[in-house]
């Protein structure tokens, strides 16, 4: 026979279940029975897949990379690449055509006038050499005996002097001297098409005078003819190498 009285004192807490603690978590205990995990496992970053819509693989083809470019099929080209599909190293520098040599009539740079031809670039070098000499010579003369050689080489001296102050001067002004204006061509800054600059100018005239005074002029002045007559495919001399120079027309 059972001795509990119903009536009688509670035990201790009053009988009623204790909510102090806490229930058992998954894993057995509670959190304070659990050792703690010194390196717990970071949750794996969410992947993209057929159920979500994502495609799990980089892009491939023209235009799967989506962006502001635009090109015909509305994406952005692969890194590398122009919105049209050519890499920008096999694109031809300005004023070349197909077969690497220039297109016939086209500038340097777009909007440049044509490359001026040589007849029109020797015979503004002819008018200008026969204007400077012109004045070497009325400078020289009341000083000098034309009737001997000594005449002769200060007119020349006089005269490569005077050349050089009229190119640098006329050049750096608006890229013509008289005789170019004569025939309508002009030096242009092979970059850009703009007028050469200061120094631009002053190179160009050096290298064009200071090794024809230095050593026998007219061999120097073929040989700087010459390669502009060889260079590809805007005729540069050799003064326009060293200044980044080209002659073209203007008209």
């Amino acid at each position: 026979m059972s001795t509990h009285d119903p009536s009688g004192s509670q035990p201790e807490g009053g009988g009623q279940p204790s909510f102090d603690k806490q229930s058992p978590q998954p894993g057995g205990g509670t959190p304070e029975d659990r050792p703690s995990d010194p390196n717990p496992s970071p949750a794996p970053p969410p992947t993209g897949g057929p159920s979500d819509g994502t495609p799990s693989t980089p892009p491939e083809g023209p235009g799967a990379y989506g962006g502001t470019y635009g090109g015909p099929t509305g994406g952005q080209s692969p890194p590398g690449e122009n919105p049209y599909g050519q890499k920008p190293y096999d694109q031809p520098p300005p004023g070349y055509g197909p077969t690497g040599y220039g297109t016939p009539g086209a500038g340097p740079v777009p909007g440049m006038p044509p490359i001026g031809s040589w007849p029109r670039r020797i015979l503004a070098r002819l008018i200008d050499y026969l204007l400077v000499q012109a004045v070497a010579v009325i400078v020289v003369a009341p000083f000098a005996d034309f009737g001997n050689r000594s005449g002769e080489v200060g007119a020349f001296w006089l005269g490569c002097g005077i050349y050089l102050l009229y190119e640098g001067l006329m050049l750096g002004r608006d890229g013509q001297t008289l005789g170019k204006k004569a025939m309508h061509v002009r030096v242009a800054m092979l970059i850009d098409g703009n007028k050469p600059t200061q120094s631009a100018a002053w190179t160009r005239a050096a290298v064009y005078i200071l090794p024809a005074v230095i050593c026998c002029a007219a061999f120097w002045w073929i040989i700087d003819g010459m390669f502009g007559v060889f260079d590809k495919p805007y005729r540069q001399c050799i003064h326009d190498k060293a200044a980044k120079t080209v002659v073209v027309t203007t008209d």
